[in-house]
């Protein structure tokens, strides 16, 4: 079968479009034929050496995957062949067929394409338990999201109005504040002034909830625009700079910074993990959220889609249809 390999860290257009040895059902084991591969910002990371774990090479990378089970091991008890399920994974995602775990494997709703399936697993799981558990979001409180027109802001647009949230914006074109828009934000501007357009945006209140993936400036135009009581989430940091907290604004705001870290979540507290993507999933049913899928490629032309995503030029979910 073919794939998209890492031999070694590096480039992401070193990745190679090439044969993969064919997974097989063993154990508790189910192999998918793969109908969506997702693309994700830690995936160019990863390949790159750059993100916290580094997988033995060469390896396939890819964190999301939904598909049809052609196959499954003896001590599979759930899940059949035919059934449509998406996965969570670490790594070996970007394949025609992925070999997943019965534990990892969750069963699709009927009706929900493989595509937008793939759009919820890390984007909306990552914005639902920041929002959630780390931020403990009320109905009626201002959530901030920048880079909101990629596949992460717009999930936590989307989960943010769903709990109940007055949510802003900002994006750095007018066609991507369209799109934040478009997803449910209730205003959306630029960067420019950005503690300025916050301030009239919030009465001079500042921000309840900062959803920050993108670090750098942002974080520091953040620390200085949050509420009393605030919570600012460090969900990652696109911008490609780490910043550096003024802790004496924590004191004189009393407002919390509050790590995300949702790889470890799903696996230290599964049963939770569980209740989210149960909850995701009604969302979804009852049309409070909708992934945005900007664009579907071939899996042969992964290294160029994600160099997009990593140079932050998407909007919404892009994925790989092998």
């Amino acid at each position: 079968m073919k794939a998209i390999v890492c031999n070694a860290f590096g480039a992401i257009s070193d990745l190679e479009y090439a044969d993969w040895p064919e997974p097989e059902a063993t154990g508790d084991t189910l192999v998918i034929e793969a109908q969506a591969c997702g693309m994700n910002f830690p995936d160019g990371l990863l390949v790159q050496g750059l993100y916290q774990m580094k997988p033995d090479l060469p390896f396939v990378p890819g964190m999301e995957v939904a598909g049809r089970v052609i196959a499954a091991g003896p001590d599979v008890k759930r899940l059949k062949q035919g059934d449509r399920i998406a996965a969570l994974l670490s790594h070996g995602g970007y394949a025609e067929r992925v070999a997943i775990s019965e534990k990892v494997a969750v069963p699709l709703p009927d009706g929900l394409d493989p595509a937008e399936a793939c759009a919820m697993l890390v984007a909306y799981g990552t914005a639902h338990y920041a929002l959630k558990q780390r931020a403990a979001l009320q109905p009626g409180e201002t959530l901030f999201v920048p880079g909101a027109a990629g596949n992460t802001g717009i999930a936590a647009i989307q989960v943010g109005k769903a709990m109940g949230a007055r949510v802003l914006a900002a994006a750095s074109t007018p066609q991507k504040q369209e799109v934040a828009l478009q997803a449910g934000a209730d205003e959306a501007f630029g960067y420019e002034n950005l503690r300025d357009a916050l301030k009239t945006a919030t009465g001079g209140k500042g921000v309840d909830v900062a959803f920050d993936s993108v670090g750098g400036e942002t974080f520091d135009v953040l620390s200085r625009a949050m509420g009393w009581g605030g919570r600012l989430l460090v969900i990652g940091f696109a911008s490609g700079a780490i910043p550096k907290l003024p802790v004496n604004l924590t004191l004189v705001k009393s407002y919390s910074v509050v790590g995300v870290f949702w790889g470890a979540f799903t696996a230290r507290e599964p049963k939770t993990y569980a209740a989210n993507n149960a909850e995701l999933f009604g969302w979804w049913r009852e049309g409070k959220i909708r992934p945005v899928v900007e664009g579907r490629y071939p899996l042969s032309q992964a290294p160029a889609v994600l160099k997009r995503i990593m140079d932050r030029g998407a909007t919404g979910k892009l994925v790989l249809v092998p």
